[in-house]
């Protein structure tokens, strides 16, 4: 049997192109623990097909809406890793995201949903989680080409992403937000949210341990769309895999082992990088907003600067000048 010598923590694994992923990394690198991030139910049903492949396969309890709970998985995981129960940490995978029907679902905390999922929880588990990761590391965050906004990559199925910190953290914040369309705004939103946040880590994070945004552009099958609301769901399920035989659309295989190779660093990256597919390339000229990115920052940096329940410690997270200069 081969040791586990390094760990690799991820969400969105129970399902779709993660549980895929995860399946294709676990095959390719036997020397990986990897750490499943997810609902207790959900992660309990894949650990058996996961440890086929791998028994370096553990699970931790996580509610991505609860900063309680968030803060509770991120500190179990630092004193496993503190203790060597798990070997060093060299990744992180936020590959989890919802998408509601409307913008009005609210979490115990109080924030919007779709956001706290997507952006909020992703900086909460990286502010506490990041002094653990030894270099070379990568970090990858599945975020969407739907954050353009444009017929070119939606196909005219969602509306553009619509930036307003700290208002879009809240439940209501976008036009007639009960509807569905609304609950599409939030998604691309997000999403670009998830960029923005990516490329801000990416100047503090120091050198040896990258951050990347991944888009798995459209791919049918992984229960994504179900609560989407509209015609959405139809159009998933009986239109867009029609698609799947041009290279317009992946299913959830080939989907995973894409992003596999984003995990694996088999796609050359830069730090702060958008990979679409198997590439790096750029995202919406939207995307790059020095300002917003700092801005989203600030915010976050208020919601979570003091310790929450459950969490060991806050850190101090500095850009590096030097990486401040190449942007």
């Amino acid at each position: 049997m081969t040791t586990a010598t390094r760990t690799i923590v991820m969400t969105g694994a129970t399902r779709g192109i993660g549980l895929e992923a995860a399946r294709e990394f676990l095959r390719r690198s036997p020397d990986t623990h990897l750490v499943v991030l997810g609902r207790g139910s959900s992660a309990a049903q894949v650990l058996p097909s996961l440890r086929e492949v791998s028994p370096h396969v553990s699970t931790v309890d996580i509610d991505l809406s609860s900063k309680a709970s968030v803060a509770a998985a991120g500190a179990q995981l630092e004193d496993l890793l503190d203790s060597g129960e798990l070997p060093p940490l060299r990744g992180l995978v936020f590959n989890a995201g919802v998408q509601f029907s409307n913008a009005l679902a609210t979490t115990v905390d109080g924030y919007e949903k779709t956001f706290a999922v997507n952006v909020m929880s992703t900086h909460q588990l990286l502010r506490q989680l990041h002094p653990h990761i030894q270099a070379p590391a990568r970090i990858v965050v599945t975020v969407s080409d739907a954050h353009f906004g444009d017929l070119r990559h939606t196909g005219g199925t969602m509306p553009a992403p619509q930036w307003a910190i700290p208002e879009i953290s809240r439940p209501g914040a976008f036009h007639r937000s009960g509807d569905v369309r609304a609950g599409r705004r939030a998604y691309v939103t997000s999403k670009l949210g998830g960029i923005h946040l990516v490329h801000e880590w990416a100047r503090r994070l120091p050198d040896g341990i990258d951050i990347v945004s991944y888009n798995p552009s459209l791919v049918v099958g992984t229960g994504l769309a179900r609560e989407s609301g509209g015609a959405f769901p139809f159009l998933m399920r009986w239109i867009i895999p029609l698609l799947t035989v041009t290279p317009l659309v992946d299913t959830p295989v080939p989907a995973g082992e894409k992003l596999a190779d984003a995990i694996l660093s088999v796609t050359p990256a830069a730090t702060g990088a958008y990979i679409h597919r198997k590439k790096a390339t750029a995202s919406s000229t939207e995307s790059y907003d020095t300002d917003r990115e700092r801005a989203l920052w600030n915010w976050l940096e208020q919601v979570y600067g003091q310790p929450t329940e459950g969490a060991k410690s806050a850190y101090d997270i500095r850009p590096s000048p030097v990486r401040d200069r190449d942007r």
